[in-house]
């Protein structure tokens, strides 16, 4: 008997439903017609045991018990799915053969594995053990998936890069949530402080900002326009570019300072001839927009529609699962596998029934037009999000259901139309010994953006700088101009802007912008910034949980406690660096580059130092300040019983 074992019900069922019938139905399990198997985990079966485990006296937390470091890690089943875990024990022993169907990334390469494992599976039991890759859970994606099995050995170091990860954060979290909870609780705070690897690296990002912010002091600065003829009347403007004798007039970003300095040239070109010395053009193109994986996909849901991520990461989830509309949500590929090019007319067509908005947009469609989207090599475990060719009456779809189904439908579509094409002209002008320039980018093919403008959610073209033209009448170099009149503009510095959720994960995934280090903004520019695409979205909702940070309005800002437990903590904890040269780690030993214990060694010893560099100094920022209280301090004996804790999610 062939056991098939899936991440998730939804899963298994979807499997079973393409195996031969009749299907018999059991508790927790489905029989196919051929003897074959179908049964399934419930998300995480196991999970990473407390450290009252390894010794009852860590019930209590004291700082004289940190670091606290396993000897030999254990897990243990979850309460609420025994029962599960039970099935599949039964079903293990009675199969002759095991299918590995978790989801394909790396947390559902070690789900699976982990509990096969548990279950005491070993030999040549162990070693054949096949791999099934499903990011489509219709019939006869399915099939495909069940056709091509892999060997699950070649996903090993998958597995072994999210077991280290899990235990890394184990490790951080509880020691360094509790060392400072600790240290609170002598200031007199009672809430939880929570200390992660990635959560706390994010608070720190918009500490900083709304610091930023409250700080700014706006400043004045100058811009001078040309307002320029032709000798047909024609009208255009030009932009004044200071020259290298106005540095001291200008700040860091090079805006002149001086008001008198841009008056002056207001008056020196008013009612003079310029002269064209220098024209440009220069043919360019935007190739189309790549699938979304979920990070993409989230940050447009909140820029369009105001969704936070956790909200649609759920709402794919269902699109997935329930709909089977759209592929494997939780991807981090915006790239597909050539063969799926094969697929295109009829996805489609499913997309032209599903999306009356798109229906136009699919009849124009060229689907022999093939993308830098195919590409096998950005393609590994799973590949980008797109619709599936399920074809459904969609007016049973939620409003929002149906809004994130058009969205990752027209980056779809994008796939299927030419590049967008457009002419660049800059003209450089002399006027009175001032150099000025004149822009206009003309459209000549709209391709892709066709799509955008049929769309009443597109948000429209951004607003055109001064000196900016829609167009240019035709000049040629030594062309005579007249300058009517130069125009003073008067602008003030503006401050960062305040996080919403799309900017706060555009920074999570683009988070190397916000270092310094070279060697570290490297490094996070190879990998996927801080987080996962599965994780993001809970981490955000917990800093929100846990009172560190807040909503008003789109804004996302951080609360007196975010504060206080950042200003308490080393830089080191509240900056990607460290996270950067996790993540590195954590990849290469995915790629088979390096071996686990290079990973967690160094860790162990790092942990020592900053327990010890969090008993030093008291979190003094934290004075005066109740914060949010988890349930179990609700009890009127809490602070007797805070060691009952369990460990709180510190990733």
């Amino acid at each position: 008997m062939k056991l098939f074992i899936a991440e998730k019900p939804s899963l298994g069922r979807a499997i079973a439903d393409a195996l031969p019938g009749p299907h018999q139905k059991g508790d927790g399990f489905i029989r196919a017609g051929n003897g074959d198997c179908v049964s399934w985990c419930i998300g995480h079966l196991l999970e990473q045991a407390e450290p009252e485990t390894y010794d009852p006296a860590y019930k209590r937390w004291r700082t004289e018990d940190l670091p606290i470091v396993p000897g030999q890690w254990q897990v243990k089943p979850k309460p609420k799915t025994r029962k599960q875990l039970a099935v599949l024990r039964k079903l293990v022993k009675e199969a002759d053969q095991l299918v590995h169907a978790g989801d394909p990334d790396r947390e559902g390469q070690l789900l699976v594995d982990q509990v096969i494992d548990h279950l005491g599976v070993k030999g040549a039991k162990k070693t054949s053990i096949q791999r099934c890759l499903i990011s489509d859970l219709n019939r006869p994606a399915v099939k495909r998936a069940l056709d091509d099995l892999k060997d699950n050995q070649h996903f090993m170091p998958l597995s072994v890069s999210a077991l280290a990860r899990s235990r890394a954060d184990w490790l951080y979290g509880i020691n360094m949530t509790r060392a400072y909870t600790l240290q609170g609780q002598k200031v007199g705070y009672e809430g939880l402080l929570s200390v992660g690897r990635v959560q706390t690296p994010i608070l720190g990002l918009v500490v900083r900002r709304d610091k930023d912010i409250e700080r700014f002091v706006s400043k004045p600065f100058y811009e001078v326009i040309a307002h320029l003829q032709t000798a047909k009347k024609e009208c255009f403007t030009a932009k004044w570019v200071p020259s290298e004798a106005c540095v001291p007039h200008q700040d860091e970003e090079g805006r002149i300072i001086n008001q008198g300095l841009a008056e002056n040239v207001v008056k020196r070109i008013t009612d003079k001839p310029a002269q064209v010395i220098e024209q440009k053009k220069k043919n360019k193109s935007q190739l189309q927009p790549l699938p979304y994986n979920l990070s993409s996909l989230q940050i447009d849901a909140a820029k369009r529609y105001g969704m936070s991520a956790k909200a649609v990461l759920d709402v794919c989830q269902g699109l997935y699962e329930k709909h089977k509309l759209i592929t494997y949500p939780r991807s981090d590929c915006r790239y597909l596998p050539k063969e799926h090019f094969q697929q295109a007319p009829s996805v489609v067509l499913a997309i032209e029934k599903n999306a009356e908005a798109l229906r136009q947009g699919t009849l124009n469609a060229d689907i022999r037009i093939k993308s830098k989207a195919w590409n096998d090599s950005k393609v590994s475990a799973h590949h980008a999000i797109i619709p599936t060719q399920k074809k459904m009456d969609t007016s049973r779809l939620a409003v929002n259901e149906r809004k994130v189904y058009e969205l990752i439908a027209r980056q779809y579509l994008y796939q299927f139309y030419p590049k967008h094409e457009y002419l660049e002209t800059v003209v450089t002008i002399d006027i009175e010994g001032g150099v000025f320039t004149a822009k206009s980018n003309q459209v000549t093919v709209i391709g892709w953006k066709v799509l955008n403008s049929a769309s009443k959610e597109s948000g429209g073209a951004k607003d055109k700088e001064q000196g900016e033209n829609t167009t240019l009448p035709a000049l040629r170099k030594g062309q005579t101009l007249h300058c009517d009149r130069g125009e003073l503009l008067e602008k003030q510095t503006q401050p960062p802007k305040y996080f919403t959720d799309a900017t706060l994960l555009a920074a999570m995934t683009g988070i190397a912008r916000f270092v310094t280090d070279q060697s570290i903004k490297k490094i996070l520019k190879d990998t996927d910034g801080l987080g996962t695409e599965a994780t993001r979205a809970g981490i955000l909702e917990l800093l929100f949980s846990r009172g560190y940070l807040e909503r008003k309005g789109k804004q996302v800002r951080s609360t007196a406690a975010g504060r206080g437990l950042v200003d308490s903590l080393p830089l080191s904890a509240t900056t990607p660096d460290m996270t950067a040269q996790w993540e590195a780690t954590l990849e290469a030993i995915s790629l088979k580059q390096v071996n686990y214990e290079s990973f967690m060694a160094p860790l162990t010893s790092r942990l020592g130092e900053l327990i010890s560099q969090s008993l030093a100094e008291l979190p003094t920022g934290l004075r005066g300040l109740k914060g949010t209280k988890p349930a179990y301090k609700k009890r009127k004996s809490y602070k007797k019983k805070t060691a009952k804790k369990a460990a709180p999610k510190t990733a």
